[in-house]
């Protein structure tokens, strides 16, 4: 079983910062794309960013050039570091991970609890 566990979500002043984390934890022989997701109310769940194992990746256009996607290999963490915040980016965010527990088992897409991102004066 893989656990994904979101913090850094909070409240923040339009064009303030925040910070999110996602460690995954358990049994994980391989950790492929990691990515962010969040759902405003009354919307559907949107795709924010993505990350792959190696790298790359890939923004929806509404926070291109303000949010940054990361990872640590190493510490099987994701992070996104949100700037200039708007009260559009309010939303509960949640970390998405596909991992392979095994060698022989196949990918499985796992996420976090969410985590409340609040942007208001």
């Amino acid at each position: 079983q893989v656990q994904l566990v979101e913090s850094g979500g909070g409240l923040v002043q339009p064009g303030g910062s925040l910070r999110l984390s996602c460690a995954a934890s358990g049994t994980i022989f391989s950790l492929g794309a990691m990515g962010w997701y969040r759902q405003a109310p009354g919307k559907q769940r949107e795709l924010v960013a993505t990350v792959t194992s190696g790298g790359s990746t890939n923004y929806a256009n509404s926070v291109q050039d303000r949010f940054t996607i990361s990872r640590d290999n190493a510490k099987n963490t994701v992070y996104l570091q949100m700037n200039s915040l708007k009260p559009e980016d309010a939303a509960v965010y949640w970390c998405n991970a596909l991992v392979k527990s095994y060698w022989y088992s196949n990918v499985e897409n796992y996420w976090g609890q969410g985590t409340q991102v609040t942007v208001s004066s």
